[in-house]
């Protein structure tokens, strides 16, 4: 098989590739070892930022987030749920903390309203005692199997060719030149390929003789049923374990952890970090801590940190598209490494200008504009995720048969 461009990977980014290159007119082939949405995307806590989680301490980062919220509410349909987001300041919690990321919100535009303990508790029931203030922003939740299986939809709408559990077993090089990959289903030669493989980024670029060193960290989610939560909860205090709550419609998922693995396909679970979760998100909401537990998930955030210096929670959340002709004097491959599910559009966005200038390709982005396929049609949607085998956990209690 032949291509102007493989993507290796099908979770969010590289279904965001695919479809943002074939809207530019390029011929485009994705290759994905399971189903789709199989890794990170389907195992995250599908919280659709609206950039104050980052305000304070990475105000570039906390820009792209509420751009890409407002993007993909317009775009994306029930793929999103549109909530809202409180952040809440315990008793417990440092005052000037909040001060700080109210002042950071209002710097960058993020629509921000302060409550105080008593009107908080008024507007979402079930909040502790222990509340002295709440700020409103506009979080929402993404259901990432829809999302994931309506890109790709589009993607093949304009052309790619979507190729699910057939897994890429190296890149095929030549004289430090990549030239399309082996697969379980036998070659496929391309002018260039995609590294959108996630956590799993540095294995693939392994079969290039390519030093690309992850830094992947586990997350656990744990879902219990909960029917009387429209709103996402944020701990307002400095990123640390168990500070998000995401409601679903009769069930909340909590989160989460950052514990750095060796091995993203290494045994993830622990007993210890469910229990965990709920104990620390229970001092947001304190039904959880006996709530009946619906089911728990891991998993891995795919996390790139250039310098090598950074550890856990202090490795940027930020995303790097990496030309390996220039960093490694091995053309025809690109890496898309690092980000969040919020900025799986910009992350393709960027990916697709690198590749369309390579190939000279002179066509604009407009992924931000066209509505994803069957976005206001539920059936549709789930009618996608079945086709691409796109279910994950994540949004597994939302999905209909």
């Amino acid at each position: 098989m032949d291509t102007e461009v493989l993507v290796v990977g099908g979770g969010a980014t590289g279904v965001g590739v695919a479809r943002d290159l074939a809207m530019r007119g390029v011929d485009v082939v994705l290759a994905e070892r399971g189903g789709l949405n199989a890794g990170t995307s389907g195992r995250s806590h599908g919280l659709l930022h609206s950039g104050a989680r980052y305000a304070e301490h990475d105000p570039d980062g906390a820009r792209e987030c509420i751009r890409e919220n407002r993007i993909l509410k317009d775009i994306a349909g029930e793929a999103v749920r549109d909530t809202r987001g409180l952040f809440v300041q315990l008793d417990s919690d440092d005052p000037g903390f909040f001060d700080e990321k109210l002042a950071a919100c209002r710097d960058l535009s993020i629509p921000a309203t302060v409550y105080d303990g008593d009107d908080a508790r008024g507007l979402v029931s079930g909040l502790p005692d222990g509340v002295e203030r709440a700020l409103e922003v506009p979080d929402a939740v993404i259901y990432p199997s829809r999302l994931v299986a309506a890109t790709a939809g589009s993607a093949r709408d304009h052309g790619a060719r979507i190729l699910t559990h057939t897994p890429v077993e190296g890149l095929l090089t030549t004289g430090g030149e990549v030239s399309g990959a082996s697969t379980s289903e036998g070659e496929i030669r391309a002018e260039h390929v995609v590294n959108a493989t996630g956590a799993w980024a540095g294995d693939l670029a392994r079969t290039a003789d390519i030093d690309l060193e992850m830094t992947p960290t586990k997350g656990v989610m744990v879902t219990v049923e909960y029917d009387d939560l429209d709103t996402v909860l944020n701990r307002c205090r400095p990123p640390a374990d168990g500070d998000i709550v995401v409601p679903h419609e009769d069930t909340v998922v909590l989160g989460t952890t950052s514990v750095e693995v060796d091995d993203p396909d290494g045994d993830l679970e622990s007993r210890e970090e469910v229990e965990r979760m709920r104990a620390e998100c229970a001092d947001l909401l304190p039904a959880v801590a006996d709530a009946a537990l619906d089911h728990a998930y891991w998993g891995v955030r795919p996390l790139y940190e250039p310098s090598g210096v950074a550890e856990g929670r202090g490795i940027s959340r930020g995303f790097f598209v990496l030309d390996h002709a220039e960093r490694d004097s091995v053309s025809g491959l690109t890496s898309v490494v690092g980000g969040k599910l919020t900025t799986y559009r910009l992350m393709a966005e960027a990916t697709a200008d690198h590749v369309t200038d390579l190939l000279n390709v002179d066509a604009e982005c407009r992924t931000a504009e066209e509505e994803l396929p069957g976005a206001d049609d539920v059936e549709a949607l789930d009618s996608f995720v079945r086709e691409f085998d796109a279910g994950g956990p994540a949004d597994v209690d939302v999905l209909s048969t």
